[in-house]
């Protein structure tokens, strides 16, 4: 079941649930917990931002908004593992299937909404980069605007190293060194360097490692396709029927090294990783 609407508020005692049960036919149940998953908004002048609370004031000429789809809403997450805490950003692994962030549909199903319900103490989280929901790995989450800037600044200024681990498909045993991929994504310059570090699968899959100084959607999935070596399990940009079905896509993030934006001093998270 999907629907939206969005109702304007003529009374000041007019009340959330009430007025999106009325409205949606939805029980008051569905309407609560839609809420809770981030699928509610509230149009307030110019700000609009998830409505949560079942007994927030409303006022005359709100706006309030649902994007009610129950295949978002039912979904269950996928937990992700902690790495660091440092206070003002914290480091997650994410796992496969977990959302770097959400949409207008809800955002119970993001790495983001976790680590604010779960952190000890809770606080805001603000995403700074992206991970396909398809890939796992390192990500890093700010817990206030000032640091959400300062990392945001380290990425667009491509001061944070970004390593991948990933599995395609052929054999790259005869490339020397690095090889570099410079194919533009979208119209704007991507470039992504690989390097060979064994075969596997009986010489037709080949372990990588991947570093990429800009950070296009898809970037590393789009150009290792180009080259003719699709991710494993990637039904995206590789074979679509390809066998087996079960395997995830073979894409991990896994080192994020940077300055510290609240220490000064340089940092290195990565995942152990085995080389082959």
């Amino acid at each position: 079941m999907k629907l939206e609407s969005h109702i304007v508020v003529e009374k000041p005692d007019q009340g959330v649930v009430e007025s999106l049960t009325a409205e949606t036919g939805l029980s008051r149940q569905r309407i609560k917990s839609a809420m809770a998953k981030g699928a509610v908004w509230l149009t307030r002048g110019r700000k609009t931002q998830r409505l949560r609370r079942v007994k927030r004031q409303l006022k005359v000429g709100d706006q309030i908004h649902i994007y009610f789809n129950s295949d978002v809403l039912d979904e269950d997450p996928a937990e992700p593992l902690l790495i660091a805490d440092v206070g003002e950003y914290s480091v997650w692994q994410k796992p496969y299937g977990l959302r770097s962030q959400g949409s207008k549909w809800g955002d119970h199903c993001t790495v983001v909404r976790w680590a604010e319900r779960n952190l000890v103490p809770e606080r805001p989280a603000f995403t700074v980069h992206r991970l396909d929901r398809a890939a796992n790995g390192l990500i890093l989450i700010a817990h206030s605007k000032t640091t959400a800037a300062a990392l945001s600044q380290l990425f667009s200024s491509r001061n944070i190293e970004k390593r991948y681990r990933a599995l395609v498909k052929g054999d790259l045993s005869d490339q020397q060194g690095s090889m570099r991929i410079e194919v533009p994504i979208d119209g704007k310059d991507a470039a992504s360097e690989i390097s060979f570090l064994k075969l596997l699968d009986g010489k037709q899959e080949s372990l990588l490692d991947v570093r990429i100084e800009t950070g296009r959607k898809h970037q590393i999935r789009r150009h290792l396709a180009a080259i003719g070596c699709p991710i494993v399990g990637d039904r995206l940009y590789g074979e679509q029927n390809e066998q087996p079905h079960d395997r995830d896509l073979q894409l991990t993030a896994y080192r994020l090294a940077f300055v510290c934006p609240v220490s000064g001093e340089p940092v290195d998270y990565h995942l152990d990783l085995a080389a082959g």
